[in-house]
């Protein structure tokens, strides 16, 4: 197939791009800077220029392309208090990518979150709520929240092969710089590895390349309206992660009281106060997907989250 991904050269789609070379596959990676080219052209992807914004290029290159994968986000400007606009912008994209493969048949694969979906229960599969079935406080995902992830299931309808992979709140490897980089982070910052309370509060984990995976056997194989879930660990304690940090940074390991887990943790925190395990039994059945990479707390004890500049 030829393969348009967006965020081709980001965290995920560095890996994925490969993924889907090494499957066969050609790649139309867009990007937004020279830097992004290179990085795509030196991976063996084509090049298409451009933005999230570019609503035409990205009309025509999907019309272009025999299959979609959707990464790309504007955290750059959901972070500097963007947040409305970034989620306008990806929702725009979202209804070209549909307007573009309507009646096809091709797939189109969304990127979408776990954290935060069934606060305290195990989130499966068939947990598919509504935005207006979220507590505002949950700090979800912005494809969840938005709804922009039930617009992409809703494309079946439309015959288009709609999937949406949904990803653990950290999706781990050398290079990472998400929650688990924060984290670590903030124990330097503060001389100590904390967690809240007694740090039960679970996080399901994925190692990018079992993710990278899971997102080449959706394009190729999931039907229509499926939702996958990324996770090869169902639930990792906060507390057994800080004890890994403590051990390799040489800090204490500590409880941090729930009403002080704002200063301490700062924006992180209001993650960090969520036990939100989840499976992926039915996504492994349906695509064979069996992750074979270390699971989190193998991947900390390995040291590259450590190294001196690594965060």
């Amino acid at each position: 197939m030829r393969v348009f991904v967006t965020g081709a050269s980001g965290w995920i789609g560095s890996a994925l791009v490969p993924e889907l070379i090494d499957a066969g596959h050609q790649v139309v990676g867009l990007a937004r800077s020279d830097a992004s080219a290179a990085v795509l052209t030196k991976a063996g992807a084509d090049v298409v220029p451009g933005s999230l914004d570019d609503v035409e290029v990205l009309r025509d290159t999907a019309e272009a392309s025999d299959g979609l994968v959707h990464l790309a986000f504007k955290h750059d400007l959901a972070f500097s208090g963007g947040f409305q606009d970034a989620a306008d912008a990806d929702r725009r994209a979202v209804e070209t990518f549909g307007d573009a493969l309507a009646g096809s048949g091709r797939p189109f694969v969304l990127a979408s979150g776990l954290l935060g979906l069934v606060p305290g229960s195990v989130a499966t599969e068939a947990d598919v709520r509504t935005p207006d079935e979220l507590p505002a406080h949950l700090p979800v995902g912005p494809r969840t929240r938005m709804g922009t992830a039930h617009l992409t299931l809703a494309m079946a309808d439309r015959n288009i092969r709609s999937s949406v992979v949904r990803l653990p709140p950290t999706v781990h490897g050398e290079g990472d710089n998400g929650f688990m980089a924060a984290l670590i982070g903030i124990a330097r910052d503060k001389g100590v590895a904390g967690y809240i309370g007694d740090g039960s509060q679970r996080w399901p984990a994925g190692h990018r390349d079992d993710v990278a995976r899971l997102f080449r056997l959706a394009l190729e194989g999931a039907p229509a309206g499926s939702v996958l879930h990324a996770t090869a660990e169902e639930g990792v304690p906060i507390r057994s992660v800080a004890e890994v940090i403590g051990r390799h940074l040489d800090l204490p390991t500590r409880s941090v009281p729930a009403e002080d887990a704002a200063e301490h943790f700062t924006w992180l925190a209001g993650f960090l106060g969520l036990d939100s395990p989840a499976s992926s039994g039915p996504t492994r059945e349906l695509l064979g997907w069996r992750p074979t990479r270390p699971g989190l707390i193998e991947d900390l004890d390995k040291g590259h989250y450590f190294r001196t500049g690594g965060q």
